[in-house]
């Protein structure tokens, strides 16, 4: 990619972070790069594909971390290492999370990139918990869906914190990230072992 279209890109970007996507127009980004529209829609025809450009920007590093599963130790430490990263990847694109279905409705390539790392990251959840019984950190579930339904509840809160931390004018700083990462994690502690409870302790603490 050329130096103008990544500049176009982190300016369109940091504008739909202020403003929202929807409140941002073509001529606004290129007042932002001091270039005419003109100029911009030769490197983007229109603003949809600016959007669709840098939401595949965002999930590169997603999708780098799937097709990675197996290769890092699983621990505790590694697992809010990974959610933490994964957070601070969505706030540089918080426009995405904060108006995501709006989005989704608009461009038929990102609806059906997201709905394949949708279930990407289901397969992804299933793998860590099997991996963390393999450790006897974690207790058998009662059923398959008892499994299905916390997995579906950590991918709904990790889709939806940016959305809700501004819709309760919560200030996204490092400390904020870091607990809604520990909230993330919280979800698999009443299932742990006493084993996998203590090892849980030594990365996130409870008082």
């Amino acid at each position: 990619m050329n130096k103008t279209k990544i500049k176009i890109l982190n300016a369109a970007r940091k504008l739909f972070n202020a403003s929202g996507y929807s409140n941002v127009t073509i001529r606004m980004i290129a007042q932002e790069l001091g270039m005419s529209s003109g100029n911009l829609n030769y490197h983007f025809k229109k603003r949809e594909d600016i959007l669709e450009a840098l939401y595949f920007e965002m999930v590169s590093v997603f999708d780098a971390r799937v097709e990675q599963l197996g290769e890092r130790e699983i621990n505790f430490k590694n697992i809010k290492s990974d959610i933490l990263t994964s957070m601070e990847r969505m706030i540089e694109y918080r426009f995405f999370w904060t108006d995501l279905y709006h989005i989704l409705q608009l461009n038929d390539n990102i609806k059906h990139h997201f709905e394949k790392v949708y279930h990407d990251r289901s397969k992804g959840y299933e793998f860590l918990l099997k991996a963390l019984s393999k450790l006897d950190y974690l207790n058998s579930f009662e059923s398959e869906k008892e499994q299905e339904l916390i997995i579906e509840r950590m991918l709904g809160l990790s889709n939806t914190w940016i959305y809700n931390s501004i819709l309760y004018d919560k200030e996204i700083t490092s400390s904020y990230i870091e607990l809604q990462t520990e909230s993330l994690m919280f979800m698999l502690y009443p299932y742990l072992t006493e084993i996998g409870k203590t090892e849980f302790k030594k990365v996130v603490l409870l008082v």
